[in-house]
């Protein structure tokens, strides 16, 4: 932000509004070009993890695979866009950007949301979660979210306004799920442990089997919180911007610009938080990568 003085003259006010801004701009493109690796070759690792183990089938690792394959077309296809946009200002470059930002996000952050309703209803429902949660239900709700956000791209050739303003919704109200999912997680795992608790005084003693359904429960909603302070911290500046914007119609460039980044961010981070906190998951993922690490070797 420029703070000149009372007796400096507007060219050069603007001159060096233009120069902070360059700065910002290389400063910002050089964070996208190290997130691009690692949303790369971190969700490349994790698709082919998954599908060459035949053992990830259920509906919580096809949710994974499609988190995977949104996040690795961030950094495959959005972000170079963004960065040539940035150093060209190009409109057509703008254009395919902005559209591919929230059609690649927007799936990404979908999922990510669908992910923790899955985990709330696999405590909740745990009965009749098989049931409830089936493989073929899982592929139709996915293959609806692509459809939806890429076809509601299209919003944003008729109306700017209505196009950010359905995003800064869409991303509120993903928001709002996820956040009253992991509240109703933490209730369910204190809940229990309550239960537990009381039993273990009125026997005595304690099964193992308790202990260690609890344990099961206690990590999954250790998992669950960590995942969603992370997309809070992507997502949340994001959408206070997109609000703000909407109210006041002020273009907020700088702010802008590193909230979008924070955004692709999330992309970068999924793979490895998945793979820190799941640990089949990250056995699947070293056992692709010592395999790809054999292969370049006898190659050379």
């Amino acid at each position: 932000m420029n703070h000149s003085g009372p007796f400096e003259s507007d060219n050069n006010s603007n001159t060096e509004d233009l120069a902070n801004n360059g700065v910002m701009v290389i400063i910002n493109c050089f964070l996208n070009v190290s997130l691009i690796l690692t949303a790369i070759l971190g969700n490349a690792l994790v698709l082919t993890a998954i599908l060459t183990t035949p053992s990830f089938r259920s509906p919580s690792m096809i949710m994974l695979c499609n988190l995977a394959v949104a996040d690795f077309l961030v950094g495959l296809i959005t972000q170079p866009f963004y960065i040539i946009k940035e150093l060209t200002e190009n409109r057509l470059l703008d254009i395919l950007w902005d559209t591919l930002a929230y059609s690649f996000c927007g799936v990404s952050l979908l999922i990510i949301t669908a992910i923790s309703v899955d985990r709330f209803m696999a405590l909740h429902y745990h009965l009749r979660y098989s049931s409830l949660v089936t493989i073929s239900r899982v592929k139709f709700v996915i293959a609806l979210v692509w459809c939806i956000n890429f076809l509601s791209s299209a919003v944003y050739f008729s109306n700017h306004f209505i196009y950010h303003f359905a995003i800064a919704v869409i991303t509120g109200i993903c928001l709002i799920v996820s956040t009253f999912s992991y509240m109703g997680i933490y209730r369910i795992v204190r809940r229990h442990r309550l239960q537990i608790h009381t039993q273990q005084e009125a026997m005595q003693c304690s099964t193992s089997e308790d202990d260690l359904h609890y344990v099961r429960m206690k990590q999954s909603a250790l998992n669950t919180f960590i995942f969603y302070i992370i997309l809070v911290m992507c997502y949340l500046p994001m959408y206070i911007l997109l609000t703000l914007h909407g109210l006041s119609q002020k273009p907020w460039p700088t702010e802008w610009n590193f909230a979008t980044t924070l955004v692709f961010t999330n992309s970068s981070i999924n793979p490895f938080l998945f793979c820190w906190r799941l640990r089949e998951l990250r056995g699947a993922a070293v056992k692709t990568a010592k395999k790809i690490f054999c292969i370049q070797s006898e190659s050379e």
